[in-house]
């Protein structure tokens, strides 16, 4: 059957059809059918059956013709059948009809009971370049589909500049929808924040929605004024939501307030606040915070994840038997006491281990390093300048397989870092790697030959045979490579020269 035949047997169905028959023959039309048929779907569009009504609107987005047709699909997007207004918004969109009936359309779509619908609203009051119905655009911040909200805010974002949309941003952080006025809470510019303050006070109190109080905590904290302050204490205080609490102690974690004392001793044995409370006591540092710390530390009833935040924060301290109560949580079952106890350690580091304790801390890291490569990065911040971990890193580096570890070995070993009675031997080591599949790894071998030629003052072992091979490496695809391998052949240069 020819196209003609096609459109001639649709052009019956419409006449002589029932419900689905004639459904089909507008859908058909608009795929087969000229800008001459487009009076015909326009008809249609006004046909008694909500089926034949969604046809029509999906033949007129297919048939391609957007003169003339905003009336028409404007009013199937006002109709009382919801898969009608669905594909007239598709339609609408389809066809890029840009007038002024067409965008309050969509600005009527945004508050459809059908989300569907809303999200076409959203999509295509974007793609216009117009906030449309801006109270109803706020609103969405509160609307349950995350499809949704997310599209909103996202619109939001965009048009932040508008005064309307900043004028309903505050409105709705005052007076909005508990969900609406969360997100608008976060979204609202600083400069309103100061305006609201008694606002964002008032919704410290338990009887507001404790996505709302979060907000307003997070909010109030970053004004840093004494009165927010005082105030997130009270609230504090008086709070009984662990998961409120843990945000407020957050919060309030960076003031080093002593009042942090008693509020934090009371969380610490809660599972979803202890960790929190745990951070808080090491801002405060002193006696009290540091014996509470200390028993969270030895007690083996401490939560995992209380018990990472106490090792974290008692490192940050400082104290005489830090390393000795954070060296043997390294071998815990929990993987995140491990990393609290290795970045309780490199809070250490940067004061520098006492010569005592350079050694355990040495040889336990390199041992962990050697079967959890997770933390390599913070491992290698903490081993840096500790010549005692060098013997074990040059067994590790040929025995692992993640390329992490051998790049944090190889950056131990480069004599920048540390050095010891073996440094001389190592060259060996770097010269292996320049092969090495990962660009980190070749790349930290190359500098560590450099600095090995800068440190120990001689011409390496086979000078040509290495020459020639950091040649080579002008051919590898990384930048940071071929750039480390030029500072090389300068270290020999150099150093040939003097």
């Amino acid at each position: 059957m020819t196209a003609e035949h096609q459109i001639a047997f649709f052009l019956r169905e419409l006449e002589t059809g029932d419900t689905w028959r004639r459904a089909a023959a507008v859908k058909g039309l608009g795929r087969l059918g000229t800008a001459a048929h487009a009076a015909v779907l326009v008809r249609a569009a006004a046909d008694p059956s909500p089926e034949v009504r969604e046809g029509a609107a999906v033949g007129l987005g297919r048939l391609g013709v957007a003169a003339g047709m905003a009336d028409t699909l404007c009013t199937l997007m006002d109709d009382d059948d919801p898969w009608v207004r669905r594909q007239a918004s598709l339609a609408s969109r389809r066809l890029g009809l840009r007038d002024r009936e067409v965008v309050d359309a969509y600005a009527r779509l945004l508050s459809d009971p059908d989300y569907h619908l809303r999200i076409n609203a959203l999509d295509a009051l974007r793609e216009l370049g117009v906030p449309g119905d801006v109270p109803a655009l706020v609103r969405l911040l509160g609307d349950p589909a995350h499809s949704v909200w997310g599209r909103a805010r996202a619109m939001i974002w965009e048009f932040r500049n508008d005064p309307d949309i900043e004028a309903e941003l505050v409105r709705t952080a005052q007076w909005g929808a508990d969900d609406a006025r969360a997100h608008a809470l976060w979204m609202l510019p600083d400069h309103h924040v100061d305006r609201l303050l008694v606002s964002l006070l008032g919704y410290l109190t338990e009887d507001t929605p404790t996505e709302v109080r979060r907000v307003a905590a997070s909010r109030l904290a970053r004004t840093g004024r004494p009165e927010a302050q005082d105030a997130l204490f009270t609230a504090l205080e008086a709070e009984q939501d662990p998961a409120v609490a843990s945000q407020l102690l957050y919060l309030l974690a960076r003031s080093g307030d002593e009042r942090l004392l008693a509020q934090a001793s009371r969380w610490l044995g809660h599972e979803r606040a202890g960790p929190s409370a745990a951070t808080a006591l090491g801002s405060v540092d002193g006696k009290v915070a540091a014996r509470l710390l200390r028993a969270l530390l030895t007690d083996p009833a401490t939560a995992p994840r209380t018990l990472a935040a106490a090792a974290t924060a008692y490192g940050g301290m400082g104290r005489w038997d830090a390393v000795w109560l954070l060296l043997p949580l390294l071998d815990h079952a929990a993987p995140e006491v491990y990393e609290g106890a290795v970045r309780g350690l490199a809070a250490m580091a940067d004061d520098g281990f006492r010569p005592w304790e350079r050694g355990a801390v040495a040889r336990a890291l390199v041992a962990r390093l050697q079967v959890d490569h997770t933390l390599a990065g913070v491992v290698q911040r903490v081993l840096t300048g500790l010549s005692e971990a060098l013997p074990g890193l040059r067994e590790l580096l040929d025995r692992t397989t993640s390329p992490l570890v051998r790049s944090a070995a190889l950056s131990l070993l480069d004599p920048h870092n540390a050095t010891d009675a073996d440094t001389p031997h190592d060259l060996p080591l770097f010269v292996r790697h320049l092969d090495d599949a990962d660009i980190w790894v070749r790349k930290v071998a190359v500098e560590g030959i450099a600095h090995w030629v800068e440190e120990t003052g001689t011409l390496p072992p086979g000078e040509e045979r290495l020459r020639h091979r950091l040649t080579a490496l002008d051919e590898d695809p990384s930048d940071f490579v071929r750039e480390a391998a030029a500072e090389a052949l300068r270290a020999l240069d150099d150093r040939r020269n003097n």
